[in-house]
């Protein structure tokens, strides 16, 4: 089943990333989906596949600027959109800002140098590093930040 668990605005990818780790522990939590809230699309809150209400309630206790469960569980076709996978080397061009979301380089800004369609790879080079080093990763772990 799939619950919204609503968080303190902008606090939701930390919130997911907390409820995913304490998830993979119990084996309580099968999937963690934080919303595009770009357009203001569910702004606060996040959606867990969880084995059971109670489950997720006990897990949601002590997790920061986690506010709380919204009643009732969520049907998979009400959140479908959502979860339809949009073609991403499309958006990536060379010379854009990414934000690398996953990896050693976990949080770290870079500009796209050179992307590999085929191989669904970007490489890049960080920003803030002292030594200008291009890194190939894969496209799936950077977000585009701006041009």
């Amino acid at each position: 089943m799939i619950w919204g668990v609503r968080t303190t605005a902008r606090q939701e990818e930390f919130v997911a990333e907390l409820l995913a780790e304490k998830g993979k522990k119990t084996g309580e939590i099968y999937a963690v989906l934080v919303p595009p809230s770009q357009k203001g699309i569910i702004k606060g809150y996040i959606l867990v596949e969880a084995d059971n209400e109670i489950s997720l309630r006990r897990l949601i206790k002590g997790t920061p600027h986690a506010k709380g469960l919204v009643p009732g569980a969520i049907d998979v076709k009400e959140v479908e959109g959502l979860l339809r996978q949009e073609p991403l080397m499309k958006e990536l061009k060379v010379g854009q800002i990414v934000k690398i979301v996953a990896g050693p380089l976990k949080g770290v800004k870079a500009k796209i140098l050179r992307v590999d369609p085929q191989k669904e790879e970007v490489t890049v080079e960080p920003l803030e590093a002292t030594i200008k080093i291009p890194v190939t990763i894969e496209a799936a772990n950077v977000i585009v930040e701006g041009e």
